[in-house]
């Protein structure tokens, strides 16, 4: 997908367990571990803006455009 998610970028720089960032921004970790990992298949504008609050940033640091293919080496 050349939508690729960098949350657990966002993560790291601010030391924020999944579970933590899940409980802060109101959803449950399953379903933040499915954004994180790149396999959800759309993501509401309200839990956006709720992860750039909760992680003092801007989408563009939570999702990022690749070109085909670079996201996944395994795909020809």
């Amino acid at each position: 997908m050349p939508i690729a998610v960098d949350i657990d970028v966002m993560l790291a720089k601010r030391k924020m367990s999944v579970g933590e960032l899940a409980e802060r921004v109101g959803i449950t970790p399953a379903n933040l571990a499915v954004l994180k990992n790149g396999r959800a298949k759309a993501v509401r504008f309200s839990t956006l803006a709720a992860l750039c609050e909760v992680l003092e940033c801007q989408p563009g640091d939570l999702l990022r455009w690749e070109t085909d293919g670079a996201a996944d080496p395994a795909v020809p």
